[in-house]
């Protein structure tokens, strides 16, 4: 049995983690918030992992408010960057296991083909540069049998998420406005989560390794509101408006699918089309 330490267990990736654990009965897993184990403090991390034995880690802790970290800059280097610096030099000396997860917006999303893992990363608002960072730290750092997560456009049926906000906002509205110029995928934590558990056992590398996971296919945030309004069997109709209309306190890049062939190859995932996960989340939404 291996113990299993899950930082940000509050989170949408968190509960999803916890609701999947009892399919692991392999593992011993302790979902933590910043309540039981701050990671932005060196020394609660190393006493939590030596009083459990931690093997493990899932970094699912992340500042993620894109708009707020404008202003709130301080707040989200220190989560995003220094607590993952933390997390990886405490992995290193204590021989742990880490997974980090992090994100497309590292990318500047000027280009029209799906990012690699190997291509140079431009982050274009804060958020994104402070994930840039936390991966640097990571690769500086080489904890051995580390990898780094670049995942996008999260949502499930726990949390705030896109999906929600979608069905809640069309209680009360007829129309929609949403942007359709901004291209990613919608990725469900669900399946997210059941593939950072199913990894596990088969991460065997030296230096740290940097894989992308979303669900297969692209969508403009229109795209992705239709879809869940056709799924969902719903009559609010969808009206779709230029990023240039749409103003936000931080740029948004206008590309970001990533290409997921190198984690598909190394351990043999058959991913699922993000209309198919969708599906599933909708279904557990209305239970």
């Amino acid at each position: 049995m291996s113990n299993i330490l899950i930082t940000g267990s509050d989170g949408q990736l968190g509960c999803e983690l916890k609701w999947l654990a009892s399919n692991y009965p392999q593992h011993r897993f302790y979902f933590t918030t910043r309540k039981e184990v701050d990671i932005c403090y060196p020394e609660q991390i190393a006493a939590f992992c030596q009083e459990h034995q931690i093997e493990n880690i899932i970094n699912c802790a992340a500042y993620t408010k894109v708009d707020r970290a404008e202003s709130e800059k301080e707040i989200c280097y220190l989560v995003n960057a220094t607590a993952v610096k933390n997390l990886g030099l405490i992995a290193k000396k204590m021989n742990i296991q880490l997974t980090h997860l992090s994100t497309d917006y590292v990318f500047d999303g000027q280009k029209k083909e799906p990012y690699k893992e190997n291509e140079s990363t431009h982050p274009i608002n804060i958020y994104g540069k402070s994930k840039q960072i936390g991966e640097q730290y990571l690769l500086d750092i080489n904890p051995k049998n580390c990898i780094i997560i670049r995942t996008a456009w999260v949502y499930s049926s726990a949390g705030n998420n896109f999906v929600k906000s979608m069905l809640r906002l069309s209680e009360k509205n007829q129309e929609l406005k949403i942007v359709c110029d901004q291209i990613g995928t919608p990725t469900y934590a669900g399946d997210l989560a059941q593939m950072l558990l199913d990894l596990l056992p088969k991460i065997k590398n030296t230096n740290t390794a940097i894989y992308h996971y979303t669900h297969m296919g692209s969508a403009s945030w229109f795209e992705f509101a239709k879809e869940i309004f056709k799924q969902a069997h719903n009559s609010c109709r969808v009206k779709p408006i230029a990023t240039a209309n749409y103003p936000t306190a931080a740029q948004r890049p206008l590309f970001t699918v990533l290409d997921k062939s190198k984690i598909i190859t190394d351990f043999d995932l058959k991913i699922p089309h993000w209309k198919t996960a969708l599906t599933v989340c909708l279904k557990k939404l209305s239970t």
